[in-house]
């Protein structure tokens, strides 16, 4: 992964000698501790300076809850999703292939609040596990279905939002927030989300398909919920403070800056671009591109190098042309 220039990133869990920190954030950042003063001996020799016991970067530990209702249990030591899933499994006493996704600071099934790449330090993480599996059949009337989807990093794609007055949204059953388990009996289980969008977008038109969809287990005050999830300019933001635990697709977990205003505006018209290209919607995956185009001068430059980070998802030129003007557009607009 591309370094950011002008940003600081420390890895999550990483022992440095520094002052003791509080909620993971150290009182006097930079600060360090004045030597002290060089005494003398009987002899007038110079004394040797005392050395301070190193100090240890406390863990991050962060506090969560089953979404449908469970204890306060408390996470640690992950440097991934899937490790995150894990560890959430671990203190429920479940498989981490019960959890379909995670949302931050909310029981309910809110896609403006779900866990993508970025976790605030003082976040609250609700893990949605899995519920009634439930089959529909629908008639492909149009060449859109009208379902956005993206996935949970570990296996499973479910729907982030539902296109008013589209195919799907005439099919009532259907959810935002409903993993998808299987198109016509195949299988998509560990299938990322642009290939279950791709998938769907080829289903010949006016045959009827079937979909196998899991919903999320839910409390009781959130029965009969059918949010639709319209997009909104501040989706995927964390909680307010100075750093965010940055979990990777690759590599280990960062702490790092909350990104500016002109880096969360370009993620956000980039993730745009990807549900209006390929029916997908990831704020991760679009901060990434926008971490590309960072160490970038040209389209050309920004085309290779995306290639490199990001080549299995084979992007069109056309998309990435796009992808460049939307990023150099916010990136005019600077704060």
């Amino acid at each position: 992964m591309l370094r950011r220039s002008g940003r600081r990133s420390k890895k999550a869990g990483e022992e440095e000698e520094e002052k003791p920190m509080e909620n993971g954030v150290s009182p006097e950042q930079g600060a360090t501790e004045a030597p002290p003063e060089v005494g003398k001996t009987g002899d007038g020799a110079p004394a040797a300076f005392s050395q301070p016991s190193p100090w240890v970067r406390p863990r991050l530990v962060f506090h969560t809850q089953l979404a449908h209702g469970s204890p306060t249990g408390k996470i640690e030591g992950f440097t991934n999703v899937k490790e995150l899933y894990a560890k959430i499994a671990e203190v429920f006493d479940i498989s981490p292939t019960e959890i379909l996704f995670c949302t931050l600071n909310t029981h309910k099934v809110d896609m403006q609040k779900l866990l993508g790449g970025q976790i605030g330090l003082e976040d609250f993480i609700f893990a949605h596990v899995r519920g009634e599996t439930k089959e529909v059949e629908v008639t492909k009337t149009e060449d859109a279905l009208g379902l956005t989807i993206t996935d949970n990093g570990a296996g499973y794609a479910f729907i982030k939002r539902i296109k008013d007055g589209s195919v799907m949204n005439c099919v009532q059953t259907v959810c935002v927030g409903d993993s998808i388990e299987a198109i016509n009996d195949h299988s998509i289980v560990g299938c990322r989300h642009y290939d279950v969008a791709k998938m769907l977008r080829e289903l010949p038109r006016a045959q009827p398909f079937t979909l196998r969809l899991v919903q999320p287990k839910r409390a009781f005050d959130m029965i009969g919920q059918r949010t639709k999830s319209s997009k909104c300019p501040g989706e995927g933001k964390v909680a307010s403070g100075k750093e965010t635990l940055r979990l990777r697709a690759r590599g280990t977990a960062s702490l790092e800056d909350v990104p500016s205003a002109w880096e969360k505006e370009a993620a956000r018209r980039v993730d745009d671009l990807l549900e209006s290209y390929m029916g997908i919607r990831d704020v991760e995956l679009a901060s990434t591109m926008v971490e590309v185009a960072r160490e970038c001068l040209s389209p050309a430059e920004f085309a290779k190098s995306l290639d490199s980070v990001l080549g299995e998802f084979a992007f069109p030129g056309e998309f990435v042309a796009e992808v460049w003007a939307a990023i150099r557009g916010a990136q005019g607009g600077r704060k």
